[in-house]
């Protein structure tokens, strides 16, 4: 007697394979089950960039239509009341900033003691110079830095509700 798959052992199926079937059909039909549902993403992928389009374009239609009335509202801004989650917001780019400001200003420290090293104990004078021109560089960003924070605290205390 032969099994249904081809089996040339002459015992008989086992009582899972008669509920479940023959482990090979039902590998086979997991594969093609399978290999149908990845036949069918490339068509929905296809489909999808065609409504990104649509609605870029729907975009692009709002923006020049805000842009129009751009001047009304920006001039009614001031009167608008601050709204609470721009506030949050503002505070974390403030926090952000201050953060930046903190590393900048160890920057320099680092930086001043590499350039006492090279160039005085070292005595590495191409070195000097070099390390030199980026202690200026990290300097300028750390003025920079200190006033647009100075700025963004001054906009950061316009946005607060007063009380």
């Amino acid at each position: 007697m032969t099994n249904p798959g081809g089996d040339t052992t002459a015992q008989p199926l086992k009582a899972v394979y008669k509920f479940m079937g023959d482990p090979r059909n039902v590998a086979h039909a997991k594969k093609v089950s399978q290999e149908k549902h990845h036949k069918a993403k490339p068509a929905q992928k296809t489909r999808a960039p065609q409504r990104a389009k649509t609605t870029q374009i729907e975009e692009k239609k709002s923006a020049t239509t805000e842009q129009s009335t751009a001047p009304k509202s920006e001039a009614e801004k001031p009167s608008q009341p601050s709204d609470s989650a721009q506030v949050e917001k503002s505070l974390a780019v403030l926090s952000k900033l201050k953060e930046l400001e903190f590393h900048s200003r160890a920057n320099i420290e680092k930086l001043a003691e590499l350039s006492l090293t090279i160039e005085e104990e070292l005595k590495q004078k191409a070195f000097a110079e070099a390390i030199g021109a980026v202690y200026s560089a990290q300097d300028v960003f750390q003025s920079k830095i200190l006033k647009l924070i100075e700025d963004y605290e001054a906009e950061c205390a316009r946005l607060r509700p007063p009380g």
